[in-house]
């Protein structure tokens, strides 16, 4: 009876699966993200479709944990441990979403060294992701390279806050020293660069979100 019971009982190691699914999705968008920041001009339209696509294909695996979740009489840990792993993994593709939107709303074309050198960091900070999450199926045995991951996604949010920083005051110093910072079209360059130096920089601390929430996890289960 018992055994008859159990295998009614729905599977819970599809959790795994779906977060490593939902990983590589990321890691595919953030791969796209730094392609279209490298491409000034070239190819940028081709860039925002893939990362609009990798979004909606996020979306429908983060439906699937959901769903997974209510119907599934054991998990591998708490239930909302689950839902904020999944939701701070699509708030860092949805963010990506909301930074191609931008580029394509004000059609940016060309893009700073410092907006490039964020998407290397954004693309890194993914990569680190999808490394971290199949280890959590083993939490106790991988506890210290899952807390040596997120070290490194923090170490690099601090390099993006940094980029930031320079970004914005070198596009400034560019607009003015380029003899326009007083009219409409120099203002509207910097609102523009400066929004979507705003929006990488929000990625990137999305992955500093999930970093936060597998700590949270790992301290849990130690």
């Amino acid at each position: 009876m018992l055994g008859w019971f159990q295998r009614l009982m729905p599977r819970e190691d599809k959790f795994f699966e779906l977060f490593e699914r939902h990983a590589a999705v990321v890691v595919a968008g953030a791969d796209a993200l730094r392609k279209l920041l490298d491409t000034n001009g070239q190819g940028g339209k081709k860039y925002c479709e893939e990362i609009f696509a990798r979004e909606n294909e996020a979306d429908e695996i983060t439906r699937q944990v959901l769903v997974a979740v209510r119907r599934t009489f054991i998990t591998p840990f708490d239930r909302s441990d689950i839902q904020t792993l999944i939701s701070t993994m699509d708030d860092s593709i949805d963010q990506m979403n909301k930074t191609a939107k931008t580029i394509t709303l004000f059609e940016v074309k060309n893009f700073e060294p410092e907006m490039q050198r964020m998407g290397e960091i954004i693309f890194q900070a993914a990569n680190l992701t999808q490394q971290a999450v199949p280890l959590l199926s083993s939490i106790g045995t991988n506890a210290g390279r899952l807390h040596e991951l997120t070290a490194e996604v923090i170490r690099i949010e601090e390099q993006a806050d940094q980029l930031n920083d320079e970004g914005r005051r070198n596009l400034y110093r560019r607009i003015r020293d380029g003899g326009n910072g007083g009219s409409n079209a120099g203002a509207m360059d910097f609102i523009v660069g400066a929004e979507l130096y705003s929006s990488l920089e929000k990625v990137v601390d999305r992955f500093e979100d999930v970093s936060n929430e597998i700590n949270s996890i790992v301290t849990d289960h130690l």
